[in-house]
């Protein structure tokens, strides 16, 4: 829920009112609501520092509208097709654009149709329905034999930069062992944003190929996955995982 007294101050600042920094900072260390909202969107904010200052002369509307267009185009062009393959851990959903997986859904029992608007509202592509080439069900039976993927066949590039930076890291974890999200976070340098990492495991688009399975809490409980903890126990013991006693 949003406070509202930091929505009043945003309105202030819309009506032409200067910003109004001291206040906005003196409420940020009286409410704990927006101290949790602060460091669940830490990643972002990371993400938000890192891109280039703007000239003073620019048009920012200008870019704004120029970047929409942009990811409109995007979405135009390269969709992602959908299809299945039959695996040892059931049926899996996959979104392919050409010979890179950017999508994988274990089946549920949604339905085609809801994944296709799963992965176009998380990758912001048009979906297309398609068939199973011979090479995607070889990248499967090839992963669960070594429980590791050639990452010149899977495709994060939707993702944002932080994102996949935490994917990456989380590709390091040796089959069969586990790490924190804290370690995740001190991987990639942004020793603060545990929490921004087990945001970006909950959004993962491709389960599996990068293991968000192997990431647990500080206490090396299995914590939240979005395919059940059982599920998240099954994979993890199908690697070789013990937990330690």
């Amino acid at each position: 829920m949003r406070c509202r007294e930091v929505e009043a101050l945003w309105d202030d600042i819309r009506e032409g009112m200067p910003p109004l920094r001291a206040a906005v900072h003196s409420h940020l260390r009286a409410c704990q609501n927006c101290q949790d909202l602060y460091e669940q969107y830490e990643g972002v904010a990371y993400c938000l520092s890192c891109l280039p200052q703007p000239e003073p002369s620019c048009d920012l509307a200008k870019r704004v509208i120029e970047h929409i267009a942009t990811l409109q185009q995007k979405y135009r062009s390269t969709p992602i097709v959908l299809t299945w393959v039959q695996t040892r851990l059931g049926r899996i959903y996959v979104g392919y654009k050409g010979t890179r997986i950017a999508f994988i859904g274990l089946d549920r029992g949604d339905g085609p149709d809801k994944v296709r608007e799963q992965i176009e509202h998380r990758l912001h592509r048009h979906v297309d329905k398609g068939q199973t080439p011979d090479w995607l069900g070889k990248v499967f039976d090839d992963y669960f034999k070594t429980w590791r993927v050639d990452e010149d066949t899977v495709d994060i590039s939707d993702l944002t930069p932080f994102e996949q930076e935490a994917l990456k890291a989380a590709a390091r974890i040796p089959p069969g062992e586990v790490r924190s999200y804290a370690w995740v976070a001190q991987t990639i340098g942004r020793p603060k944003a545990a929490r921004a990492v087990g945001q970006a495991m909950a959004r993962n688009p491709l389960p599996l190929f990068f293991p968000c399975h192997r990431v647990v809490d500080s206490t090396g409980a299995l914590h939240n996955y979005g395919y059940g903890i059982e599920m998240k126990a099954r994979i993890l013991t199908m690697e070789g995982y013990r937990p330690q006693r």
